[in-house]
């Protein structure tokens, strides 16, 4: 079993910065796929970002202002947001594919979400 932690959102300002971060602990063999999404209340989830190995994909919404990264010996996955907007209020997930050993499948995990919110 893998459990995924999120952290780092909170309240800030519009035109502030947060960073996000998801650490992954249990049975870890290799993680091929981490990403973050949101969900805004009454709105779909979306994917914000993602991370494979040597590639990374964003939102429109998020291009330039929005960075994920990954330290693969901390099992970890960050989001860095600057010039956030109110639109960007959400719950942010962090979501990894993980392998428990090399013969086992790759399997998706999710966080329990960390609220950000962008008021004044």
């Amino acid at each position: 079993q893998v459990q995924l932690v999120e952290s780092g959102g909170g309240l800030v300002q519009p035109g502030g910065s947060l960073r996000l971060s998801c650490v992954a602990s249990g049975s870890i063999f290799s993680i091929s796929f981490m990403a973050w999404y949101r969900q805004a209340p009454g709105k779909e989830r979306e994917l914000v970002a993602a991370i494979f190995t040597g590639s990374t994909n964003y939102a429109d919404s998020v291009k330039g202002r929005f960075t994920i990264s990954r330290d693969n010996a901390k099992n970890t996955v960050h989001l860095q947001m600057n010039s956030l907007k109110p639109e960007d209020t959400a719950i942010y997930y962090c979501e990894m594919q993980v392998r428990a050993s090399s013969l086992s499948p790759k399997i998706i995990y999710r966080g329990q979400g960390t609220q950000v919110t962008v008021s004044s």
